[in-house]
């Protein structure tokens, strides 16, 4: 299968900024955050404060959206980013608020083991790893959550694959986004494919479909008599 243009190692950081940019304007029309903020308002129930990763941030605007749902509820929230490409890091900060609890990082995940997250969450993160690569990370979510953990990602649809096209050539996003996000709809999971995947990590979670074209996978402590965060 092609690869997504965005990920080109020549791409220049501008029009890395402008893709990232644009793709946050596809997770505002695409309701991006609500599975997100569903999930931390179960997940956060009587707690006071949270310390959170998002692995694959991107241009930070689920984080920046949490940063916000958090402190409308009174929340103290810890937020951290962690991206391969250095380039979302220049992307993030830039368009992020120095007053907001982030923090954006350059790196792998797995370098943040040991850390103390109540909550760890990706959103377009899956659909990018290979099979073996899907299996460790949700077993690092498992293992390193001390709250809960959710993957948000795409649902392959039909409707989805060719309508998404259309969609991007009105608003008149980025090329690059247009290409790029036809390929993670043909990239993504169904319903049926993630209980295998799941029994092979050793973890048991939710999966679920979220409107408009959503497909998430979620474990909450709560729900599921975890070991309470020691935050």
């Amino acid at each position: 299968m092609a690869e997504e243009l965005m990920d080109a190692d020549d791409l220049a950081s501008e029009t890395y900024a402008a893709v990232v940019g644009d793709l946050a304007k596809v997770n505002v029309v695409t309701m991006a955050a609500r599975p997100t903020l569903d999930f931390l308002r179960r997940g956060t129930a009587g707690m006071t404060r949270f310390r959170l990763l998002d692995v694959g941030y991107g241009d930070g605007d689920m984080l920046r959206r949490i940063a916000r749902w958090a402190a409308k509820r009174g929340l103290e929230a810890e937020l951290f980013g962690v991206d391969l490409n250095p380039r979302s890091q220049a992307a993030a900060t830039a368009h992020t608020s120095a007053e907001l609890p982030i923090r954006y990082r350059t790196g792998d995940y797995a370098d943040h083991a040991g850390e103390g997250w109540d909550f760890v969450i990706s959103s377009l993160v899956a659909h990018h790893m290979t099979h073996d690569q899907l299996v460790s990370f949700l077993r690092f979510m498992e293992r390193e959550s001390a709250a809960g953990w959710l993957v948000n990602d795409l649902h392959r649809h039909g409707f989805a694959y060719f309508g998404y096209p259309l969609l991007a050539t009105l608003a008149r996003w980025h090329p690059i986004v247009r290409h790029d996000g036809t390929l993670s709809i043909a990239r993504s999971y169904r319903p049926a494919e993630w209980p295998p995947i799941l029994a092979e990590a050793g973890v048991d979670a939710r999966v679920y479909r979220a409107f408009p074209f959503r497909l998430c996978v979620e474990k909450l402590c709560v729900e599921t008599l975890c070991a309470q965060s020691p935050h």
